[in-house]
């Protein structure tokens, strides 16, 4: 649980009376609660079966990339993200909202104060003959009232009321409604923390990946560009040869071909490139022109050892898994909230203060003290199956929250073995891919020695070029998704998140709750 749940020891037991509201109610409070049993296995597939301590925090992880730079965009976006700010104006909001929910708890007291005239017609209440319409036996005036009397007989009178006082109601908690519902909203927020965490973990996430799309788009225009290069001084080389009567119009024609496709691969690159840098700019809370990003090359970032310890501590240092886990637990007093309306309530209601006619009999006189005091106990008789109707939506909540809750442990997992699957499989692959460019580069420099002595065939020449352009192309690629990949298992072991981080939240969460209350309770 994320927060503990409250004692119902000193709730009255009322059973008879609880049995008596429900069968009065025509309810079902039956309630089949959703079993959350979800063990997590002893290891994962893809590493050893071994305790690890959490992973580094936002900061911290970036530093191990080796790169100033992508520490300096990290710092700058955990403190101007707008996503961020976004989360913690959300926490402002549950913090308010679980006091609201939390308000029934205290008694409401107000100052009710009244200065009222009423004129009765005399029309109304003076009772006469039949023929003039005049009594006189009621002209006698009263103190409390003033009479003005019209040329017809009736008597109009204006009656005064003043008041001054305190009234107050407050609706013992006998079943623990309000009870419930203030600890529903107290761990929402709580979620709303968890929620906070998430975010920043995803935003590091997304700083780290748009990072390496520069670089790796930075790479890619090299390459590019060097293959350009490459493809232009064998069409000179083609040129010559055809100028000397041993190449044809074909031969210049296919390298042409290769020319302008490895030059069709730069524009892309450069759009690539900008509105990758836009999109990290927006990362930061800048606007793209604020910003300037020198970048590098992706070849020169060091890459992180990361151990992912057990499948338990994993789950343990997932956020998105503890406000799973929040939001569940707050449904439940959602669904004890909704069980206790079917019940009797009893509201109490008092009134304290100075009543007069007149106003300059209202204070400082104890006959004008005014004291009510009074009980109410409503029971749900018949309300078209309303109380019903919202205690099993409540229980449909709760369970649809069981179900997120188990899903989201399975996603933590599978995204923690789907994270270290990509990282051993992506080093193979680029261990492959370098060993194919240092042949490609061979063959090529081959090549072009034989294009040289004039014995090349030019369909060779453009295959060879052609494989060495890709495996660089796809090695570049292939880099990239070495890195994303440790970006991906540092969201999946919960970005230095962890069982210490969590107490600290609920501790803030608990510390907002009794802070700032002004000077009323």
């Amino acid at each position: 649980m994320t927060a503990p749940a409250p004692s119902r020891s000193s709730r009255p037991a009322l059973a008879a009376a609880a049995t008596l509201a429900a069968a009065l109610a025509g309810c079902d409070l039956e309630w089949d609660k959703p079993k959350l049993s979800a063990p997590p296995p002893a290891r994962f597939i893809e590493a050893k079966p071994q305790p690890q301590p959490p992973i580094s925090g936002g900061r911290n992880f970036a530093v191990k990339f080796g790169s100033k730079e992508l520490t300096g965009l990290v710092e700058r976006a955990l403190d101007d993200n707008l996503d961020l700010a976004a989360a913690i104006a959300r926490i402002t909001q549950a913090d308010a909202q679980a006091r609201i929910s939390s308000a029934a708890q205290w008694p409401s007291v107000s100052m009710t104060d009244i200065a009222r005239t009423t004129r009765t017609p005399g029309t109304t209440i003076n009772v006469g003959s039949a023929s003039s319409g005049f009594n006189p036996s009621t002209t006698s005036s009263s103190s409390s009232s003033s009479t003005s009397t019209s040329s017809s007989g009736f008597r109009a009178r204006n009656f005064g009321f003043f008041q001054l006082g305190l009234t107050a109601s407050y609706e013992v908690d006998f079943w623990g409604k309000n009870e419930d519902a203030s600890m529903a909203g107290r761990i929402l927020a709580n979620v709303s923390r968890f929620d906070r965490d998430v975010v920043e973990i995803s935003t590091v996430a997304a700083v780290l990946n748009a990072y390496f799309q520069v670089l790796t788009a930075q790479d890619r225009l090299r390459i590019a560009r060097q293959n350009v290069t490459i493809a232009q001084q064998v069409m000179d080389a083609i040129n010559a040869r055809l100028e000397v009567g041993v190449a044809t119009v074909l031969d210049t024609s296919q390298q042409l071909t290769i020319l302008a496709q490895q030059q069709a691969t730069i524009p892309p690159l450069e759009q690539t490139l900008r509105q990758t840098r836009n999109n990290l700019a927006v990362l930061l809370g800048q606007t793209p022109e604020s910003m300037t990003i020198r970048g590098g090359s992706l070849t020169r970032l060091s890459f992180p050892r990361i151990a992912p310890g057990l499948p338990s501590e994993v789950l343990l240092r997932r956020p998105d898994v503890a406000e799973a886990e929040a939001r569940l637990a707050s449904q439940e007093f959602s669904v004890l909230q909704a069980r206790a309306a079917f019940f009797p309530s009893l509201t109490l209601t008092s009134l304290y203060g100075f009543q007069s006619a007149l106003l300059s009999t209202l204070l400082l006189r104890p006959d004008a003290i005014a004291i009510q005091l009074a009980g109410t106990i409503t029971q749900p008789m018949f309300d078209g199956w309303n109380l019903q109707g919202q205690y099993d939506l409540q229980k449909g909540r709760y369970s649809e929250l069981a179900a997120l809750y188990r899903k989201q442990i399975l996603t933590a997992l599978s995204d923690t073995e789907n994270a270290l699957i990509a990282i051993r499989e992506t080093d193979r692959q680029m261990k492959f891919l370098s060993v194919a460019v240092t042949a490609a580069r061979r063959a090529l420099e081959a090549a072009e020695m034989t294009l040289r002595e004039g014995t090349i065939d030019i369909v060779t020449l453009a295959q060879t070029q052609t494989s060495y352009f890709q495996t660089q192309e796809q090695l570049a690629i292939a880099r990239l998704s070495h890195f994303q990949a440790a970006t991906s298992l540092y969201q999946a072991l919960g970005g230095g998140w962890g069982p210490t981080t969590r107490e600290i939240e609920i501790a803030r969460s608990n510390a907002a709750y009794e802070a700032d209350r002004g000077p009323w309770p």
